[in-house]
C-alpha cells in the first residue's frame, strides 16, 4: 500500500494519492490532472476510483477531468446531487483498491454532503481518515458555506457536524492518521495547524473542537465565532464542482496566447479586461501599466485573485515573470477563473520600449516612517485582525486587505497617506487596487511590520 499526500502550499491544499496492487485512487484531485496520471502510468496501475469528499468552494476539483481521462467512476457521498454521472455512496459502503479498503463515512456539518474516507490496509486494519473540510488540523471546518435560504442555518450545521464528528470519528482509533483536505492559511476555516498530517489520537488532545467535555451549545459558539466573510468566488467555485466545466486544455489553449503591446492595449480597451500583474511587489513598485493590479505569482495568489477580483467570469489580460505564463494560468483556474484572454509578449520591457505609459508606487523606509508617525500624517494596516491585535501602531487605521474594496471611502486621495502589512506583499496589492480606482496618494511602507519592529517605532497589542 502507498499514500501519497500531494500538498500545494499556495492552495493550502491536500490531495491524496492512494496505491495497491495494480490499482489507484485518488481524493480531490486539484484541476491539472496531470501529476496523477504520471504517478499511475509510471506505476503501471490503474486508477479505480475518484472521491471527493464534498463539493469544494475555494477551488475546482479535477475530478471530471481525471474521470474522462481514466474512465474511473467519481465517489460522492450521500446527499451529493451533481449534474453528471457519478457513485452516490451510502454511509459505511466500502470500495476495494487492491488488497485495501475505503469506506464511506457520511460525516455531514461543513456542508449536507461531506464525507469521510476510512482507508483500512490489507489486514483490515484502520490506516487513515481522509477527512475533508470535516475536520482540520487544529480546526474544523466552517459551517457557514453551504447555507441557502429557507434551509438550514450556519448554526443548525454546526450542531450537525459536532454530531458528526462525536458519532463517526472520535470512536476511531488514536493512531489513526488524519489527511485533511486543508492547512494553514485556508479560509475554510480559523485555527489550523502548520502540519498536514497527525494522529487522531493527538488531535483529541490538541484541537479545541475534538475536546470530551465539550457541550453541543459551546462548539457551536466557538465554531461560528470569529468567522469572516467567505470570499465572493466560492460560490462559483461550488456550482462549477456541482454542475461541470471547460476542461483545463481548453483554457490553457485561450489563455496561453502572447500579445503584441499593441494588441495587449487594444484588449485591453475592447473588453475591459482586468490587467493581472504577477510580477514581484519590487519589479511592480518601479514599474507597471496603468490601472494595473498586483498580485504576485509568488504568494497566495490564486485565493488572493478569488478574494478582491471576485467576479469568475471577468476577463484577464496577464504580466508575468518570463516562462510563468501557463503556470499563472493554471493557478487561476484553480478558483475557476478561467477566461485568461493572454499575455504581455516581452513583458513590461516591450511594453516600455513601444512608448507606453508606466506608473511607479513610491515607498519609504520603517526608519522614514517613524517621523510620519510623529508629524501626525495617516497611516493604514492592511494586515488580518488577528495580526492587528497582536502588535500595531497606536492610532492606526485597520483595513484588511480582504475587506478593501468595501472601504474606498476610507482613503483620501487629496492627501498622502502611508501603509503597511506585514511584509510588503499585501500592501503592494492594496496600493495597486487603490490606484485602480483612482486614489493615488497611498505610500508603501517597505518589509511592513517586520521591519517596523526593528526599529524604536513604539507598538501596542489590541485589548479585546
Amino acid at each position: 500500500m502507498r499514500v501519497e499526500q500531494i500538498y500545494t502550499s499556495c492552495l493550502a491544499q491536500g490531495a491524496y494519492y492512494i496505491e495497491s496492487n495494480g490499482e489507484a485512487a485518488v481524493i480531490d484531485p486539484l484541476r491539472e490532472v496531470e501529476p496523477y496520471l504520471q504517478r499511475a502510468q509510471k506505476n503501471k496501475v490503474s486508477i479505480k476510483y475518484i472521491f471527493e469528499t464534498h463539493f469544494h468552494a475555494d477551488f475546482v476539483s479535477g475530478h471530471l477531468t481525471l474521470s474522462n481521462k481514466t474512465k474511473a467512476p467519481i465517489v460522492f457521498g450521500p446527499l451529493a446531487d451533481p449534474d453528471f454521472d457519478v457513485i452516490i455512496a451510502e454511509d459505511g459502503q466500502m470500495f476495494r483498491i487492491g488488497d485495501v479498503t475505503i469506506t464511506a463515512l457520511h460525516t455531514p456539518g461543513h456542508t449536507m454532503e461531506s464525507t469521510t474516507y476510512l482507508l483500512r490496509d490489507a489486514n483490515g486494519k484502520d490506516y487513515a481518515i481522509f477527512s475533508g473540510d470535516t475536520l482540520f488540523l487544529g480546526d474544523v471546518g466552517r459551517p457557514d458555506l453551504a447555507q441557502k435560504k429557507g434551509k438550514m442555518t450556519k448554526e443548525q450545521l454546526a450542531e450537525t457536524l459536532f454530531d458528526s464528528l462525536r458519532n463517526k470519528i472520535m470512536p476511531l482509533a488514536d493512531d489513526i492518521l488524519v489527511y485533511p483536505a486543508h492547512g494553514s492559511g485556508s479560509a475554510c476555516g480559523k485555527k489550523m495547524m502548520k502540519e498536514t498530517v497527525d494522529t487522531l489520537g493527538n488531535q483529541k488532545k490538541v484541537n479545541y473542537a475534538l475536546r470530551e467535555d465539550m457541550t453541543k451549545e459551546e462548539f457551536v459558539k466557538e465554531v461560528i465565532d470569529g468567522l469572516g466573510q467567505p470570499p465572493q468566488y466560492f460560490p462559483e467555485n461550488v456550482r462549477l464542482n456541482r454542475l461541470g466545466y471547460d476542461d483545463i486544455d481548453a483554457i490553457m489553449e485561450t489563455g496561453n496566447n502572447p500579445l503584441h503591446p499593441d494588441a495587449f492595449e487594444y484588449t485591453a480597451t475592447r473588453t475591459g479586461a482586468v490587467i493581472l500583474d504577477v510580477r514581484s511587489a519590487e519589479d511592480f513598485s518601479k514599474t507597471h501599466i496603468p490601472n494595473a493590479i498586483f498580485i504576485g505569482i509568488d504568494g497566495n495568489f490564486a485565493p488572493w485573485v478569488g478574494t478582491l477580483i471576485g467576479n469568475t467570469q471577468h476577463p484577464i489580460l496577464l504580466i508575468t515573470p518570463k516562462g510563468r505564463e501557463e503556470e499563472t494560468i493554471t493557478r487561476l483556474s484553480r478558483v475557476g477563473f478561467d477566461n485568461t484572454l493572454g499575455y504581455l509578449e516581452g513583458g513590461i520591457d516591450a511594453w516600455i520600449l513601444q512608448g507606453k505609459a508606466v506608473e511607479q508606487i513610491e515607498n519609504i523606509s520603517a526608519q522614514e516612517l517613524k517621523t510620519k508617525i510623529e508629524n501626525g500624517e495617516t497611516l493604514f494596516d492592511v494586515r488580518k485582525d488577528i495580526e492587528y491585535n497582536s502588535a500595531h501602531i497606536p492610532e492606526i487605521n485597520l483595513v484588511p486587505l480582504d475587506e478593501i474594496n468595501q472601504n474606498l471611502n476610507r482613503f483620501d486621495n487629496n492627501q498622502p497617506f502611508y501603509l503597511h502589512c506585514a511584509g510588503g506583499y499585501r500592501s503592494m496589492i492594496a496600493l495597486s487596487i487603490l490606484k485602480n480606482r483612482g486614489i493615488h496618494t497611498g505610500i508603501n511602507v517597505l518589509g511592513g511590520m517586520k521591519s517596523i519592529k526593528k526599529t524604536e517605532i513604539s507598538l501596542q497589542k489590541s485589548s479585546c
